[in-house]
């Protein structure tokens, strides 16, 4: 196969991943419906800044580490699925409260980078997204790929989370699902919530010693 069909190939499995629901889905949508569209295009930015460093940092050998330390594997999972419980339960409690939904032209600077950060920390609490990069280069990345392969495959992957979480933003910050968010906060943050927790709790489980669940 050739350089230029292994790079699509990879292109199109990450394209495939980015789309298939997950905290980070459930995150930037409700950002962008809740707050302001800057905001929510804020958090697709942050979501690309963590998976263009998974990515990075899987080409450079952090899925052959993680699979070979099954300890910081594990702990990793934990930790990150503590995290995850840790938003779904600042969402689920925020559910009864009224939202004060940003001017789409002059949300705060603080709101913005608080967006990006937030966003950037739950891509990165979960390992599993290191473990996706590292399957999909291992699987389809030969021995010895050339160098230009190696270069143009951070920012692929950084323009396809940024595109498509975008794309998200757009079409959950539009006037229809603002309003319809607003009419049914409570129970849209309440499921939100719990997703986000059962996720979480499905990552801590994953990490800890099986004996404890028998």
């Amino acid at each position: 196969m050739s350089s230029i069909a292994i790079f699509f190939s990879i292109i199109a499995a990450v394209f495939i991943g980015a789309v298939s629901p997950g905290p980070s889905f459930v995150l930037v949508s409700r950002i962008a419906v809740s707050r302001s569209r800057k905001a929510g295009l804020a958090a697709a930015l942050g979501m690309g800044v963590g998976s263009v460093t998974f990515a990075t940092l899987a080409l450079f050998g952090l899925n052959a580490l993680l699979m070979q330390v099954e300890w910081l594997y594990l702990s990793l999972k934990v930790a990150g699925g503590l995290y995850l419980i840790y938003i779904g339960i600042r969402i689920w409690r925020g559910a009864a409260h009224d939202v004060a939904i940003d001017t789409p032209a002059t949300p705060s600077g603080g709101s913005i980078r608080r967006n990006f950060w937030f966003a950037l920390g739950t891509q990165l609490s979960n390992p599993k997204t290191a473990i996706f990069y590292g399957s999909i280069f291992a699987a389809l990345l030969p021995a010895q790929p050339v160098a230009w392969l190696i270069f143009a495959l951070p920012p692929a992957v950084f323009a396809i989370e940024v595109g498509w979480y975008t794309v998200v933003t757009i079409a959950f910050s539009s006037n229809r699902p603002r309003a319809l968010y607003l009419g049914a906060k409570l129970w849209i943050d309440r499921v939100a919530g719990a997703v986000m927790g059962a996720l979480g709790a499905r990552l801590v489980t994953e990490g800890l010693p099986r004996h404890i669940w028998r």
